[in-house]
Order: C-alpha cells, then sequence, then structure tokens
C-alpha cells in the first residue's frame, strides 16, 4: 500500500505542474483514488503473501484471495459508481443554487478507481509481496 502511495505521488507530481509539498504529504497519507490503486495493492500483495508462505491451498490463501475480489470490486464499481453520482449531484446542485440563489455545499467526489488503475495497483502488489518474501 505504501509503495502504491509513493507511485501515486510521483505520478501527479509529473501530472500537475502546481503540485505542492502538502498535496503530496496528504496524498501519501490519506487521499484515495488515482493511479495506482493502493487498495488493490494492498489485498493483492497480502493474498500474494500468503500464498506464498501458507500454500495456495491453505484456508487462509482462499479467504485473502475472496478479500481481495471483494475490495478490488468495490474499487472499481461501488466507489466508481458513487463518484459519478456525487459529480452529478454537485453539477444540479450547483445549477439550482444558481437559479434560486440559495447557498450549496458540494459533496466530495471521490471516484474510485478504473480497470487500469486497479490492474496496476494489482500487479504492483505482486511483485512487492514476491520480492519481500523471497528476500
Amino acid at each position: 500500500m505504501f509503495s502504491a502511495q509513493f507511485v501515486k505521488v510521483i505520478v501527479n507530481i509529473f501530472r500537475w505542474k502546481k503540485y505542492s509539498w502538502h498535496d503530496a504529504f496528504a496524498t501519501f497519507l490519506w487521499r484515495t483514488g488515482g493511479m495506482p490503486s493502493s487498495h488493490s495493492s494492498l489485498v493483492v500483495s497480502l493474498a500474494t503473501s500468503v500464498g506464498i508462505v501458507e500454500g495456495p491451498g491453505s484456508n487462509l490463501f482462499i479467504i485473502t484471495t475472496f478479500v481481495a475480489l471483494i475490495v478490488i470490486r468495490d474499487a472499481m464499481g461501488v466507489r466508481r459508481a458513487a463518484g459519478v453520482q456525487a459529480k452529478s449531484l454537485n453539477s444540479l446542485g450547483r445549477l439550482v443554487s444558481r437559479h434560486f440563489d440559495m447557498h450549496f455545499t458540494p459533496v466530495k467526489e471521490v471516484m474510485g478507481h478504473t480497470p487500469f488503475q486497479v490492474l496496476v495497483g494489482g500487479v504492483l502488489g505482486f511483485f512487492t509481496a514476491i520480492a519481500f518474501c523471497t528476500l
């Protein structure tokens, strides 16, 4: 997870011209979304580590694999759909606010992950687990 968050900071530094140290620190510690998926990285690393240490036939490996699938599905599906809905609500809220001269407080838009972000996070988690379990 930490390696994914670190890569996310590097990606954001190159992506945004005005990316402060405060933004980098906040991204590393608690911001979600973006490239790569730290959710996927963490659960794939966990399942891979358990598979290496306990064996692929162990009950713990099966449990961690299914937890990984649930987390990955949630990162791509539910969180992404909630982010799209939040974006639509904010757009509608701003429109109604301007039309009726009312105060509107936007909701947080967390977009979840694209399949490619999840794939990159999973690959990073897999190779991180391989590196730590074989060294």
